[in-house]
């Protein structure tokens, strides 16, 4: 196939991509979201309460106390 013919198959098939308008369930697309968003706000929970556990593993690592002030 010559580069004419190639471009002009190209550019009909990406046309057709740019206006092509499936049906769409939205009903099936809110339950995702929401599923995702459950999922998430569930993972922020389960690991919200480590956050102190590192300065104190940061501390142990550098060999200070816990409770020796920080400097920058």
């Amino acid at each position: 196939m010559g580069r004419g013919r190639q471009k002009a198959k190209h550019t009909k098939v990406a046309r057709e991509l740019k206006y092509f308008t499936p049906d769409t369930n939205l009903s099936a697309l809110e339950r995702e979201l929401a599923a995702k968003a459950a999922a998430e706000d569930a993972y922020v929970d389960k690991w919200a309460d480590d956050e102190d556990d590192d300065e104190v593993d940061e501390a142990d690592a550098y060999g200070l106390p816990s409770e020796a002030p920080r400097t920058a």
